[in-house]
This record gives structure tokens, C-alpha cells and sequence, in this order.
């Protein structure tokens, strides 16, 4: 059985602007004890960074990539077309379309070519996949996420219990 602290996510973001809605992303994955090594890399002003850093993740010790990209939104898919490790797409919000352009461009992608995509700012999520995948080989993450989804269903367990209080007043 593997153990967590073995486990390495890469965090690649287009631009440093994009750190906003990755925080949570890069606190989730703390807060799993997963090893997060977290870089800015542009897929069109870095092409060969891009390129080398994706060719090179899985000698390096990544086992998932989670890359964040706005407008264009090509981040994703140029690495996930230069490595065999998992590339996590997260479409960031720009002021052209509202993200739209960021979503399509990160989750069309060619045949052979997967990046699996959450949705628009979709950090979190983004970091709960990285984690479930990590899970098939770190076991003791497999235990870290149950607890997790324990503590959501609690918090609505305790939001349904005030609700309740309040009708019970009106």
C-alpha cells in the first residue's frame, strides 16, 4: 500500500492572475497532504517550458496535473499532448465570454488527447479529482476523501437542523 506523502500534483497556471482561484485548489490539496508543486508555465509565451515540463512529469515524480488557463485556454491541452500523466483542465473566468471560451477551448479536445475538465473557476473540484485519482494507488487517501464527504454531509445535516429551528418559529 502506498502512502500519501509519495503522491505529487503539479499545479500549472497560464498566468500569475490565475493564483485567485487556485488558492483553494493548492489549499485542498494541502489540506490531503499531498505534495503540490505549483509554477506558472503559458502555453503560447512558454511553448518549449510547456512542452519539456510535461514531457518530464512523470520522470519527475507528478502524478497528476492540474493546469488552469483562461480566454484561449490551451494550457491544458499542450500538456496533456506531451505526457502519459493525467491532466486535470480548470477553465478560468475572462472577461471575453465569461469563461465560455476558456471551458471549450480546455474540454474539446482531439481524440487521444484527454484532459478532464471541471467546470468554469472550478478549482476545488479540480483538487477533489486530483485526490480520488490519486486514491487508486494512495490508499490512505481513499480514507482522507470518505472523511471529507462525511464532513460535507454533516455541514448540511447541521443546515438542515437550523433550517427546521427557524420554520419551527415562523
Amino acid at each position: 500500500m502506498c502512502v500519501s506523502k509519495d503522491a505529487k500534483v503539479a499545479v500549472v497556471m497560464g498566468s500569475d492572475s490565475d493564483l485567485s482561484v487556485m488558492k483553494s485548489c493548492i489549499r485542498i490539496l494541502r489540506d490531503f497532504e499531498i505534495d503540490c508543486e505549483v509554477m506558472v508555465c503559458s502555453a503560447h509565451r512558454t511553448p518549449e517550458k510547456a512542452a519539456d515540463f510535461a514531457k518530464n512529469a512523470h520522470i519527475d515524480g507528478v502524478d497528476v496535473i492540474i493546469a488552469a488557463a483562461g480566454k484561449a485556454a490551451h494550457l491544458a491541452g499542450v500538456l496533456a499532448a506531451h505526457t502519459p500523466v493525467p491532466v486535470i483542465g480548470v477553465p478560468i473566468k475572462s472577461s471575453t465570454m465569461d469563461g465560455l471560451d476558456s471551458l471549450l477551448s480546455t474540454v474539446q479536445m482531439p481524440s487521444g488527447i484527454p484532459v478532464a475538465t471541471v467546470a468554469i473557476d472550478g478549482a476545488e473540484n479540480a483538487a477533489l479529482l486530483a485526490v480520488q485519482m490519486l486514491s487508486i494507488a494512495y490508499h490512505d487517501l481513499r480514507h482522507k476523501m470518505l472523511a471529507y464527504k462525511r464532513s460535507l454531509a454533516e455541514k448540511v445535516e447541521k443546515k438542515n437542523e437550523d433550517l427546521q429551528k427557524k420554520l419551527a418559529e415562523i
